[in-house]
């Protein structure tokens, strides 16, 4: 019988120079708002600026679930409303040639119970998930010189960045074909250009799961979107060919995701403070505990859509106290969420903002 680790405070450790470590995170995202706001003469998100898609979506918990996986919201079944919101990592709004990892934020509506700190209801539960299982750093002290460096680069060069992107995605398809994986170089706009229908998503990071401790993904399990795994999208002389091809097959088909949890099995092998760390699935698999449906729709009203998501706010710290963030990486997130939110003037309660 498999044994799960149960959530205790203990589980965390803060590091010494944590709080200064912050400190120096929040001034890089603040500089590249300053810059952002400006050229473009409004604010935008301090990271994962561009949206590609955002829809008007259910989520409904899975009948029959075990004990251990019958937490926080998954408690009974139940049919939720909910939002999803497709992006790329970059603070600015880049051709989609500049290819770089891919976003998926989900917030669900309505959402009762004991909240984080902070978060009033209107917020719902947010799940901020990437196409990778696990963060490029180990720590916030490791992920500074990278974000300082992006803050650096922010909205220069755009003909520089596109002609860059390329060479580094030619790299990382050479190391990849390897067996080695870079997660600078795909910051650095090296990721493999798929279809953002195609891929898997990753919260990367632990969190409290109830009486537990897990990692969240978000996988397509429509044959019309499982079948786009992998597959590259042309974006040559399309600047916006991420909302185009969202928008091909949402429009006509919708699509179906389902929303699953890995549960910590040995805080050896599956690290709370290290976010670096993939979770073996073999030790414990991704299981299913909620079903998210999309209709079909239009995935981006141009003169709409923009409106929309700029009165969306998203962070692991909108939510319920059973989904605690857990690790260095999720606790620096949290400040550094809220600065960059309070610059945009958010957030906005979500009930007010849904898609129309």
């Amino acid at each position: 019988m498999t044994t799960f680790v149960p959530y205790s405070p203990a589980v965390e450790q803060v590091e010494p120079e944590e709080a200064e470590t912050i400190r120096e995170l929040e001034a890089a995202i603040r500089e590249i708002q300053d810059t952002t706001a400006a050229d473009y003469g409004s604010t935008i998100r301090g990271v994962h600026a561009k949206g590609h898609g955002l829809l008007k979506a259910s989520l409904s918990v899975a009948e029959g679930l075990p004990p251990e996986l019958a937490q926080g919201l998954f408690a009974e079944p139940r049919r939720y409303d909910a939002v999803l919101r497709f992006s790329t990592a970059p603070g600015d709004i880049l051709d989609d040639s500049v290819s770089s990892p891919r976003g998926l934020a989900l917030k669900v509506l309505d959402v009762s119970g004991e909240r984080l700190a902070g978060t009033p209801a209107s917020d719902g539960q947010d799940f901020v998930l990437v196409n990778g299982p696990a963060f490029g750093n180990p720590t916030p002290a490791k992920f500074l010189p990278g974000l300082k460096l992006l803050a650096k680069t922010t909205d220069k060069a755009d003909g520089a960045k596109a002609v860059f992107s390329g060479v580094m995605q030619t790299v990382e398809g050479a190391l990849e074909s390897v067996g080695i994986k870079s997660p600078l170089i795909a910051t650095l706009g090296g990721a493999p250009n798929t279809h953002p229908l195609g891929d898997i998503y990753f919260s990367q990071v632990p969190f409290r799961f109830g009486d537990y401790i897990a990692k969240f993904s978000v996988a397509p399990v429509s044959p019309w979107l499982t079948d786009l795994k992998g597959d590259k999208v042309n974006a040559h002389d399309r600047p916006e060919a991420l909302r185009e091809v969202i928008r091909e097959t949402i429009a006509t088909q919708g699509g179906e995701w389902e929303l699953r949890v890995q549960l910590c099995t040995d805080l050896e092998k599956m690290p709370i403070e290290d976010a670096s760390v993939i979770w073996d699935e073999a030790e414990s698999p991704f299981r299913a505990v909620a079903r998210i449906t999309v209709d079909p729709q239009i995935s981006w009203q141009h003169g709409t859509s923009e409106r929309e998501e700029a009165d969306l706010a998203f962070s692991p710290w909108h939510g319920l106290a059973a989904f605690q963030p857990l690790g260095g990486v999720n606790r620096a997130r949290k400040p550094v969420y809220e600065q960059s939110q309070a610059f945009r003037g958010c957030p906005v309660h979500a009930a007010a903002s849904r898609p129309a």
